[in-house]
């Protein structure tokens, strides 16, 4: 990978300063050397000014307001890049794992997006989805690598640029927490591999202090995927569960008023997937009917 760069690394922050320097110092060390762009999501804590100080050689785009996980999608389009690895202000990569990955894209014209191995902490626990992810009943492809998914985490994931920006990137409705689905969706949908590849790993350092509201935003966006690309008796009976917790369950309460405030939105945004797509989703959840 010397004398040219392939491969880009974005990273959507937001008033984590100095979780996001300590990540970009681990980033800089790849033997890869990738571009690195840290899309900004108008933070207030200085983020800006230490990355412009402390990081000259990374590239910042200083987004106006709070796009959530589409700064992404900015960040995608921002670089040129034909892969692109996506990192949060608490994640990085492996040595040689984005030099592996860029090696399967070259060799995989249809593979899409390349689900990580992620190994969490200081003790690199590995992360309960890997098993998921190597365990998917929808198992190998003759032209791909790895086994056949239809989920990732955004932190331990990398993309072919064009068939990102070809899915559409994250969705706006969603904005963030378990976005990861519809875009696993969206790039299936269109023909492109989304695989596992354990062999890719990222690492991920989370903070143990708990994050206001994620769990309400995962009930929402579950909940408005199935609205977004799901047949409707699935969509139904998603809301109607929702709505069944939401009698005693606060977070649920809650999750079910935003997805009705946004429900004429997603109808408006509906597309149905082909139904390869939606047998291998059923596939993953257990379910023929």
């Amino acid at each position: 990978m010397t004398g040219h760069r392939p491969l880009g690394v974005v990273i959507a922050t937001r008033d984590r300063r100095d979780r996001l320097a300590g990540t970009l110092r681990r980033l800089l060390e790849l033997p890869e050397r990738p571009e690195i762009l840290v899309a900004d999501n108008a933070s207030t804590d200085g983020t800006r000014e230490m990355v412009a100080r402390d990081f000259p050689e990374v590239r910042l785009l200083a987004l106006p307001v709070n796009h959530g996980a589409l700064a992404r999608n900015h960040g995608a389009r921002a670089l040129t890049t034909p892969y692109v690895a996506f990192s949060d202000d608490d994640s990085w990569w492996a040595p040689g794992s984005l030099g592996r990955a860029a090696e399967l894209f070259d060799a995989h014209p249809r593979l899409g997006l390349i689900a990580a191995r992620t190994l969490v902490g200081p003790a690199e626990i590995p992360d309960p989805l890997n098993d998921v992810l190597a365990g998917s009943p929808l198992g190998p492809a003759t032209d791909l690598p790895g086994t056949q998914v239809l989920g990732f985490l955004a932190c331990g994931a990398v993309v072919r640029r064009d068939a990102y920006l070809d899915a559409g990137g994250f969705h706006r409705l969603l904005f963030f927490a378990g976005e990861e689905t519809l875009l696993a969706y969206d790039l299936a949908a269109r023909g492109w591999g989304v695989t596992h590849c354990p062999e890719v790993v990222a690492h991920h350092h989370p903070s143990p202090a708990p994050r206001e509201g994620r769990p309400v935003l995962q009930l929402r966006n579950a909940t408005l995927t199935a609205w977004l690309r799901r047949p409707v008796p699935y969509a139904l009976a998603r809301t109607g569960a929702l709505a069944a917790d939401a009698r005693g369950d606060r977070h649920a309460r809650r999750a079910l008023r935003e997805v009705l405030v946004r429900l004429p939105a997603a109808l408006r945004e509906r597309r149905p997937l082909p139904p390869q797509v939606e047998r291998a989703a059923r596939l993953l959840e257990g379910t023929t009917a």
